[in-house]
């Protein structure tokens, strides 16, 4: 290629350069572009079921309260393995955590001798239903640096239950909700109408102990959890508690050889008489204060009623029905 083709070369690109480069200019002057606040089509993502769930709004612990259960809560603290680690009778020790008998009003890090985090010690102010609640909920988020694993429990219902029968475990509970207090109230007047074909339940013992359905008090003790504690076979064990084959009309605190019954039941002397079993299984901290055991007791007079006619069939002699 001669010098004259090339410098026609070399000038038609840098015209072609300079035309790309003006085009470029006049078109900005001409054009002047703005960002959209928004999109014009908005496509939006349905939010995951399980997200919604766990940004759903709870209801107040005050209102949940006034459905829970203490039968259910003590339930619960064995189903979520919180009797590994605690005890929950009076004078209990201290395990892996604190005892947590009186737990609700005291101050938190209550139990003398006991080593509590700093992240738990630093909080202020007793444990309230509120403050048990959150804590119940995520531990590591109410006092962060706790040395409590539980990862939480995120059924506030559940936690409801557990809190109420952690509340039962004091000889002076905290005062409850107004709503809660108002069912609580409620719950003898409505539990005192006469159940068709049936007696009262506020009946004596003796009345309610002829239409008691063992059948159904075998069933009670394995809902109410009493087989966690207990055996029930002819010779068999004690576990946290004694056997209880043979334990209607058995003596109060000695039945089981070798098991190391509480002073308090011990003490009691005479035998276990069906007006005995139900008052114990009333409530024992109220039957026999200090006792080991740490089951709040059963509210309902016929399943009460229904686990001692199942206790009675536990014998190669059992007990004679009370006269009425």
């Amino acid at each position: 290629m001669d010098t004259v083709e090339f410098n026609k070369a070399s000038a038609a690109v840098l015209l072609a350069a300079i035309a790309f480069v003006g085009a470029g200019l006049v078109g900005g002057a001409l054009v002047k572009p703005h960002e959209l606040k928004e999109a014009v089509i908005k496509i939006e993502m349905p939010e995951p079921a399980g997200a919604a769930a766990a940004n759903a709004t709870e209801p107040p612990i005050a209102t949940l309260l006034a459905s829970a259960d203490v039968g259910r809560g003590e339930a619960g603290v064995k189903g979520q393995g919180c009797v590994a680690c605690h005890s929950f009778n009076e004078g209990g020790k201290a395990g892996v955590g604190p005892n947590l008998y009186g737990v609700l009003g005291a101050p938190h890090g209550n139990m003398a001798g006991y080593a509590y985090s700093a992240a738990l010690k630093g909080k202020e102010g007793p444990w309230t239903l509120d403050e048990m609640n959150a804590w119940l909920k995520k531990p590591a988020a109410y006092a962060p640096g706790t040395k409590m694993s539980y990862a939480g429990l995120g059924d506030p219902k559940k936690r409801a239950d557990i809190i109420l029968y952690l509340r039962s475990l004091s000889a002076t509970p905290v005062a409850l909700p107004a709503a809660a207090a108002a069912v609580a109230a409620a719950a003898p007047a409505a539990g005192a109408a006469p159940a068709p074909g049936g007696p009262a339940a506020d009946a004596p013992i003796a009345v309610r102990m002829a239409s008691a359905d063992p059948k159904a008090g075998q069933a009670d003790t394995m809902k109410l959890g009493c087989i966690a504690c207990h055996s029930y076979n002819e010779g068999g064990k004690a576990g946290i508690g004694p056997n209880v084959y043979g334990v209607v009309g058995a003596p109060i605190g000695t039945h089981m050889a070798g098991y190391a019954y509480s002073a308090a039941l011990k003490g009691k002397g005479g035998m276990w008489t069906y007006e005995e079993l139900d008052k114990w299984l009333t409530k024992p901290a109220a039957y026999a204060p200090g006792t080991k055991m740490t089951y709040a007791g059963v509210t309902d007079p016929k399943e009460r009623a229904d686990v001692i006619a199942y206790l009675r069939t536990l014998s190669a002699n059992p007990e004679p029905l009370p006269a009425k």
